[in-house]
């Protein structure tokens, strides 16, 4: 992911999603080649709920540089 997005990113979990510093941690040290596979990731490590996976789906979606 391109520094841009990464922040962009995370922002919107920390802002919106409310993710605790582990997670965010843990987005960090994930070497994401597609970015569709986070939501997932994060669901099965028990870090989203499913209504914030399809809301990090949405966010992916609108963001302009995806």
């Amino acid at each position: 992911m391109s520094p841009r997005l990464t922040q962009h990113l995370i922002t919107f979990l920390r802002e919106e999603l409310h993710l605790s510093q582990d997670a965010i941690y843990f987005i960090q040290r994930q070497e994401m080649t597609n970015l569709n596979h986070l939501p997932i990731v994060l669901w099965k490590f028990g870090l989203v709920s499913l209504p914030q996976v399809n809301r990090i789906f949405a966010w992916i979606e609108a963001y302009p540089a995806v």
